[in-house]
C-alpha cells in the first residue's frame, strides 16, 4: 500500500536520525494516514479513504 494521502498528496520525506553525538543515519517520516469511511453527497453512499490526520480536522472544521 502506497503511503499517500488522497486529498492532499502528503507522501514519505527523508531526513536523518541525529544521535548524541551528531551522527546521522538516513530515516524517512511518513505521514499519519488513516481509513477513514467518508459520506459522498452526490452518490448518496460512504466510501474509503487514506486521509491524513491533518486533512480530518479541517473536514471536521468545515463540518461545524
Amino acid at each position: 500500500m502506497s503511503k499517500v494521502c488522497t486529498i492532499c498528496g502528503k507522501k514519505p520525506s527523508t531526513g536523518h536520525n541525529v544521535s548524541h553525538s551528531v551522527r546521522r543515519t538516513k530515516r524517512t517520516f511518513k505521514p499519519n494516514l488513516v481509513v477513514k469511511r467518508l459520506w459522498d453527497v452526490t452518490r448518496n453512499a460512504f466510501f474509503k479513504t487514506r486521509i491524513c490526520t491533518k486533512c480530518l480536522r479541517t473536514l471536521k472544521k468545515q463540518e461545524v
